[in-house]
């Protein structure tokens, strides 16, 4: 059979060649492979001599709602998600990836605002909207569970990792101060720390004990912080999300250099309320330094 022959018999089928789908769909060749590969979109017929690929005019809607999502930026395999999904799901899927586009917006926009105010030298009226002073802490026992995370990964697993040392705590004579999150090295979209999620309790014996039998599993290890000084400026649950809380971060350093003191630690956040009952404008963490 010759090239003619093929796209005859496609015809009398009521397939349409590639070239004519690609012009009814409005998009182009290019688009319609990779959506084959990808079985977004795959062809009614495929010539097994030739490789051409055949569709059917019906096929066209499909293509076009292909075409549409991408341009909301869809990941391919999202779209798939989307496209394979039933009216309502279908629609569940697509509010939750909008969701995500607005919160990623809505960050970046602020970080725009601290970068601005970088740029333009205004940082020290940035950093004046957060009241800074010290406060002393004794000696304490803690358990600690470390892990490396990005920073989009970072709220899910602070929540988990206390969560679990809190329950564990349960069993090491009780929770005795706020928990609190240390970063031993930047966590951010490219850096991934460690960080540390760490609870005060009030056995050391049951707290090491603990660890030793079920601890392992999380990265979890039982440490004595001696006494010391926190630089702080307390902050509410709308300023914890990154990139805000940036800001406050900066602030409390710059606080430091102004009263000549030194950075003795790494920085931490302080979780002193009920994050889950708590409303945006509601202060619920310490953004902290060691000093001395």
């Amino acid at each position: 059979m010759t090239e003619d022959d093929d796209v005859d018999d496609a015809r009398e089928d009521g397939l349409l060649t590639i070239g004519a789908f690609a012009a009814r769909a409005r998009l182009s060749a290019k688009a319609l492979r990779l959506y084959d590969r990808m079985g977004l979109l795959v062809p009614d017929r495929v010539d097994e001599a030739t490789g051409y690929r055949y569709y059917r005019a019906g096929q066209a809607e499909r293509a076009r709602l292909v075409a549409l999502l991408r341009q909301l930026d869809m990941p391919l395999a999202t779209v798939a998600e989307v496209v394979r999904a039933d009216g309502p799901r279908a629609a569940t899927l697509l509010d939750a990836y909008w969701a995500g586009v607005e919160a990623r917006v809505a960050g970046q926009r602020t970080l725009t605002e601290h970068l601005r105010g970088r740029l333009s030298g205004r940082s020290s009226e940035m950093y004046a909207r957060f009241e800074v002073d010290t406060v002393d802490v004794p000696e304490r026992v803690v358990i600690s569970e470390t892990r490396h995370t990005l920073a989009a990964e970072l709220p899910a697993w602070i929540g988990a990792s206390l969560g679990r040392l809190e329950e564990a705590a349960r069993g090491c004579g009780g929770v005795t101060a706020a928990p609190y999150v240390v970063y031993h090295s930047e966590v951010s979209m490219e850096s991934d720390g460690p960080a540390e999620s760490c609870v005060p309790v009030a056995d050391e014996a049951a707290a090491r004990a603990w660890c030793e039998e079920r601890g392992r599993a999380w990265q979890t290890r039982v440490r004595v912080e001696p006494p010391g000084r926190l630089a702080r400026t307390r902050i509410t649950k709308a300023q914890v999300a990154h990139p805000q809380i940036l800001t406050a971060f900066e602030a409390v350093e710059a606080w430091i250099a102004d009263q000549g003191l030194t950075v003795a630690g790494p920085c931490r956040e302080v979780y002193f309320a009920d994050w889950e009952a708590a409303g945006p404008e509601d202060p619920v963490c310490d953004v902290a330094f060691p000093v001395r």
